[in-house]
């Protein structure tokens, strides 16, 4: 079986890319409704959506060099989470998502992969400008996007009437 693509590593993660291999740990991470939470629109994925994302991902990877990648516990060896660059509805700047199992929360996971991956996607990806979606409702993903340099942008309302924010960071050469 082919190794994955590691892209960067942390003191405690690893991060590679994704393939077929994953779809029980994202099922365990995306089918999990408390963890979804805060991310889209809250639903849980389903087994076809998982399938979905993991082709999206794939094409991803061969189309501009990034997608969603694992979060691997360099301790426990287990996939924790998944994060990544996307371009929801085409949109021209790269979105860092990040998503943890809820076994993985409070531990700083997340600040420490967002700072990785805002580091990789400057270093390794040459990009100038990133930003971030976040419910107006989850403060712990505003902690987290303050202490890796995301400053807060703009807010719309959805359909729902919940709050979104857009942060960004803007990259230096």
């Amino acid at each position: 079986m082919a190794s994955r693509a590691v892209l960067f590593e942390t003191d405690r993660l690893r991060v590679r890319q994704i393939d077929q291999r994953d779809f029980d740990d994202m099922m365990r991470v995306y089918g999990d409704l408390e963890a979804m939470k805060y991310v889209g629109d809250g639903a849980a994925l389903t087994r076809e959506d998982c399938l979905a994302w993991i082709e999206i991902t794939k094409n991803n990877y061969a189309g501009q060099g990034y997608g969603l990648s694992g979060i691997v516990n360099k301790q426990s060896g287990q996939t924790i989470g998944y994060c990544g660059f996307t371009h929801p509805g085409k949109q021209v700047d790269p979105e860092l998502k990040y998503c943890l199992e809820r076994a993985s929360w409070g531990r700083g996971f997340a600040t420490e992969v967002a700072k990785g991956m805002v580091a990789y996607g400057e270093a390794e990806l040459g990009m100038n400008r990133i930003i971030a979606t976040v419910d107006g409702a989850h403060w712990i993903s505003r902690q987290v996007l303050t202490k890796c340099g995301f400053a807060f942008e703009s807010s719309t309302t959805n359909e729902d009437g919940s709050a979104l924010e857009v942060w960004s960071q803007q990259l230096h050469k």
